[in-house]
């Protein structure tokens, strides 16, 4: 069809809901991507704060092992 002819109502519902179908690919790709990116992330997430509390714990534990200061002294 031309552009000067004007379209069936069944045409432009047919047009809209290819556009909407295409639409809807185009959003569930991007949304399994962004779903990948989340699931990385968190993934990082709990490596960092694994690897902060392991720091903590060795932090802590040299902490422990300093002689007392002398204001700490009886």
């Amino acid at each position: 069809m031309t552009s000067s002819s004007p379209q069936h109502p069944i045409d432009q519902i047919s047009e809209r809901v290819d556009l909407l179908l295409q639409r809807y690919a185009q959003l569930q790709r991007t949304n399994g991507l962004l779903s990948e990116q989340v699931y990385a992330l968190t993934q990082e997430r709990d490596s960092l704060k694994s690897r902060l509390h392991a720091a903590r714990s060795r932090v802590d534990a040299l902490i422990e092992r300093l002689p007392p200061t002398p204001k700490d002294a009886p």
